[in-house]
């Protein structure tokens, strides 16, 4: 990508790569967005013009580094910058209009209706469903029959049989099996579609749309035939053991997330038609599998590569947790994983890019963001500033302790998003992952074999080759 600025139609128009004469900075986006946004950053400033696209379907858009305008799109004029991006609009063509993608009126009743199931109360009421199937894994391995394994992999499966487990309950190992055969299918279509210039239609029969069609009608089948079977059963008298309080074996105590939905409701907001609660579901499905997935694969992986950071958070875990099971209320009695986990989400945030389009005319930074533009803010590069993080590439744990956290800008660390859009599931998402890495990291000593994994920006953080580890069980847990 060329470094020639792109010049100035207007007074405080943003600065930026001028790209190739015909398609811009088109083919550096396909090839390596984040390395591009990175270069525009460290090239152009903290507030960057970039256009792709050859002439007549060229798009023009803002991308926004520094906290301060950071907070600008996300929360202080989070009202001016809508989810109107062609990212989002694939994923509601593809997923359904939930929580996600929904917005104005759709997004505010949807929320409402949702946040219950939202609360630290009822999130750490997920703890077991998280430890059983985290314990599973670390079984697992000690039968596998070989002592390397890829962390990319195996931590996919972890959140995806947990999310499963605590969204469908008895339904989960099906439901697992479909949504890892169908969701990357799904995913790298809509992904495809955001980004050209022209869109095939949907309803056009060629192999991609079929087989990304397939891939959805199987995902929604599957979800209306659980929404329909939890209704029904909902409608019948419980039987002894239900009245007697013993969940069936897969239960989640105190109801999986899904028949939460079917009976949520209020006098202002009504209730979720089925539609409605498929559309929840299989967003939650993209929201809370593949997030945890990278957080937890990274974290693993970079003190697997760091061996001193490693034992300091497993001498916390061995003196906090003993032989007995991690529960919710270990979440703040393991600081130093926390920090660790934080650490990983800075250098590898799950969503390292995030999309919004300006309503209205504005400014930030001193420049002018004109009405319609779409904009972009991007944790991967803001996470990586070196004027708000000292050496950013090194993994330390140390820059999340708390003294260090509070003189932080509030967006110069923000994998969740932030104001009124934050990710609702904040909190069972570090919930989830405090409790499996405290389970593995009790069981297991990792040495990394790969000693770095590239990466790409899907709707998520994608890794594209493998993150191996060699694992060692540790003695006491023999």
């Amino acid at each position: 990508m060329t470094t020639t600025p792109v010049d100035s139609r207007s007074r405080g128009e943003a600065p930026g790569p001028a790209g190739l004469p015909l398609l811009g900075s088109m083919l550096d986006l396909r090839r390596d967005s984040l390395g591009t946004f990175l270069r525009a950053q460290r090239e152009h400033g903290d507030v960057v013009r970039l256009e792709a696209g050859p002439p007549g379907l060229r798009s023009v858009f803002h991308a926004v580094f520094a906290p301060e305008g950071i907070q600008q799109v996300l929360a202080s004029e989070a009202a001016n910058f809508r989810k109107d991006h062609p990212l989002y609009e694939e994923v509601r063509r593809s997923f359904g209009n939930g929580l996600l993608t929904s917005q104005d009126t759709d997004y505010l009743r949807q929320r409402r209706l949702v946040q219950p199931l939202f609360t630290k109360r009822r999130v750490d009421g997920y703890a077991a469903a998280v430890t059983t199937e985290a314990a599973a894994v670390a079984a697992r391995w000690r039968t596998a029959g070989t002592p390397t394994v890829d962390v990319v992999r195996e931590m996919n499966r972890l959140a995806l049989c947990t999310v499963s487990r605590i969204l469908f309950g008895t339904d989960a190992a099906a439901a697992a099996d479909a949504i890892d055969r169908c969701a990357p299918v799904v995913n790298a279509y809509v992904v495809q579609r955001a980004y050209v210039p022209v869109k095939i239609p949907r309803e056009w029969p060629t192999p991609g749309n079929r087989r990304a069609r397939a891939a959805t009608d199987e995902l929604n089948a599957l979800c209306d035939r659980i929404i329909a079977e939890r209704r029904t059963a909902a409608a019948a008298p419980a039987d002894g053991a239900s009245a007697a309080g013993a969940p069936a074996d897969g239960a989640v105590p105190g109801g999986d997330l899904l028949s939460l939905l079917t009976e949520a409701g209020n006098d202002e907001d009504g209730s979720l038609d089925a539609t409605e609660i498929r559309e929840q579901v299989l967003i939650f499905l993209l929201a809370g599998h593949e997030t945890t997935a990278t957080s937890l694969a990274f974290t693993l992986h970079l003190l697997a590569r760091h061996p001193a950071e490693q034992r300091r958070v497993q001498e916390e875990i061995d003196r906090t947790l003993g032989d007995r099971t991690p529960t919710a209320a270990d979440l703040d009695r393991l600081p130093y994983l926390t920090q660790a986990l934080k650490e990983s989400m800075r250098l590898y945030p799950a969503a390292p890019v995030i999309s919004r389009r300006a309503v209205e005319a504005t400014e930030i930074g001193g420049h002018r963001i004109p009405a319609g533009a779409d904009v972009v803010v991007a944790p991967w590069v803001t996470h990586r500033n070196p004027a708000l993080w000292e050496d950013p590439e090194r993994f330390d744990p140390g820059r999340f302790a708390p003294e260090r956290e509070a003189a932080r800008h509030r967006y110069a660390w923000f994998p969740f998003g932030g104001g009124p859009r934050a990710c609702i599931g904040q909190h069972f998402s570090m919930l989830e992952s405090v409790l499996a890495l405290a389970t593995l990291l009790r069981a297991y000593d990792l040495e990394a074999v790969d000693e770095e994994v590239p990466v790409a920006a899907g709707i998520t953080l994608q890794a594209t080759g493998p993150a191996r580890v060699l694992l060692r069980p540790r003695p006491h847990f023999s």
